[in-house]
């Protein structure tokens, strides 16, 4: 007499057993928890890149000021992420760790792909061994290097791709269908930053107010990467404001 169980089930016990049609149901579920993220966005453009996400109120009781989501991982490379935040604080660590010893033994600053590539040698290294999960976030990295701005997009399988504009989270389809329709390599960096902004209004819940999103920038100019204050967003949607593309 059968227990009831889905055949599928069996499969999905360790991390190290392929299902018969080739899929690792755990490293499917740690994709789903990227799903559940916060939006997250990057865009880059011939001046610079930029990365922006979605803060919601988590509790009342929760001071919003000490909820971070946009790190600084080297002077010329910035960081988000969507998914499981504890991850994420780990990985992030793990990248600042790693770019602060290549200038220590190359006297240079890390390129932004390699560092991409390193995490997600460690994300993959979580796919393939028993008794560990795999990683349930994607990392977005935007930065300047010899060869321009750069954005990539670690994936919780382990791969890593270039993108010009990418989204992850809960809202990413919706994003990304509005960046396929309005984003342009050409744009400057503050039309790239406005961009970036509208694009999380346009899937936020409620009226946008500065203290609902945090956005970062790196340009070709400085190479150096920064995290907007809510004075300067707030700049940015009353220009947005003013050119009708938000609602008052």
């Amino acid at each position: 007499m059968g227990l009831g169980i889905s055949p599928a089930a069996a499969y999905d016990r360790a991390i190290t057993i392929f299902s018969p049609d080739g899929r690792i149901y755990q490293v499917e579920y740690a994709f789903e928890s990227v799903r559940r993220g916060w939006t997250t966005l990057g865009i880059k453009g011939k001046e610079g890149a930029v990365v922006v996400v979605e803060k919601r109120k988590i509790s009342p009781l929760i001071d919003d000021k000490a909820v971070q989501k946009i790190f600084k991982i080297d002077e010329h490379i910035g960081a988000s992420f969507a998914g499981i935040a504890s991850d994420g604080r780990v990985l992030v660590d793990y990248a600042r760790k790693l770019a602060l010893e290549h200038r220590f033994y190359y006297d240079e600053p890390i390129r932004v792909e390699y560092l991409a590539k390193q995490v997600c040698d460690v994300k993959q290294a979580y796919t393939q061994h028993a008794g560990v999960r795999p990683f349930g976030v994607a990392i977005i990295f935007i930065g300047v290097d010899d060869d321009g701005p750069q954005l990539y997009m670690t994936e919780p399988s382990g791969r890593y791709l270039s993108y010009y504009a990418v989204a992850i989270g809960e809202k990413s389809n919706n994003a990304t269908e509005f960046l396929e329709k309005n984003y342009k390599y050409e744009l400057s960096i503050h039309d790239t930053i406005k961009l970036g902004i509208l694009t999380i209004v346009n899937v936020m819940d409620g009226k946008p107010i500065p203290e609902n999103i945090e956005a970062g920038y790196i340009d070709i100019q400085t190479q150096k990467f920064r995290i907007m204050k809510p004075d300067e967003i707030r700049e940015y949607l009353e220009e947005l404001e003013k050119e009708g593309k938000i609602k008052k």
